[in-house]
């Protein structure tokens, strides 16, 4: 295989979403470097809760397991959502969160960071990633805009108004040097969010991809010692779920 190739998976079905997730990642890869956008066979249509993250993380897994070909690292596109650790003890291969990422660029840009992400609910997915990740004390705030995930591809304009205000807000009021980008789905503004806020900010689908080339061009992956060593071999009823679905 020539190239890196980066498999980089939307969290929900909405398969526009995946297009500009996709297109994102696209617009950061080094030259040489292959993405491929991949939308789950089941599951919700946007994330928004733990029910749908928790059968989100299964779809995804299911989704990637039952890829065929062969990639070099996987991107897990969602803000906040579970199912990392699972994709990392499935693949051989770096897997890099959106969270994680950006909340880890973050912190090489500036003392504190913001998440400004959708809903109120989903703020508290977002605090426990980042303290399950060690990232939490460098986090100022996580804000939610009021948007819903597909408000983000419904209204574009309104969107790009809510976030910079909550952006605003977290530097003028939390503190935040650094803001980031709480949502796939808000791909590519981060250019708009830096002009109202003068602040650096992070893209999670553009600083994934990034970390992601670093860790394959460093001939790095995730440790197999413990904790996310392969599954054990046993008999799982039903898996993979695409193959039942076929």
């Amino acid at each position: 295989m020539v190239g890196t190739r980066i498999l980089v998976v939307n969290v929900n079905t909405t398969a526009a979403m995946t297009d500009t997730i996709a297109a994102q990642a696209r617009a950061v890869a080094r030259p040489g470097t292959e993405i491929v956008g991949l939308t789950p066979s089941f599951g919700p249509e946007s994330v928004e809760g733990n029910f749908e993250s928790y059968l989100s993380a299964v779809a995804v897994m299911d989704r990637v397991h039952t890829y065929e070909g062969q990639y070099d690292a996987v991107v897990q596109a969602g803000f906040g959502e579970h199912g990392r650790e699972g994709l990392q003890e499935l693949c051989d291969v770096p897997v890099v969160d959106i969270t994680e990422a950006a909340a880890h660029v973050a912190c090489l840009l500036g003392r504190k960071y913001t998440v400004v992400t959708t809903l109120s609910r989903a703020v508290g997915q977002i605090e426990d990633r980042l303290m399950l990740a060690g990232l939490h004390t460098r986090c100022a705030s996580v804000r939610a805009s009021g948007l819903s995930v597909l408000d983000l591809e419904a209204d574009p304009e309104a969107a790009v108004k809510a976030i910079a205000e909550q952006a605003r807000l977290a530097v003028e009021q939390d503190g935040a040097e650094v803001v980031c980008l709480g949502c796939g789905g808000m791909a590519g503004l981060d250019d708009e969010i830096r002009a109202v806020t003068g602040a650096p900010v992070v893209d999670g689908v553009a600083a994934a991809v990034g970390l992601a080339e670093s860790l394959v061009g460093l001939g790095l992956t995730t440790s197999k010692i413990g904790s996310y060593a392969a599954p054990r071999p046993k008999t799982v009823t039903g898996w993979p779920v695409s193959g039942s679905l076929r």
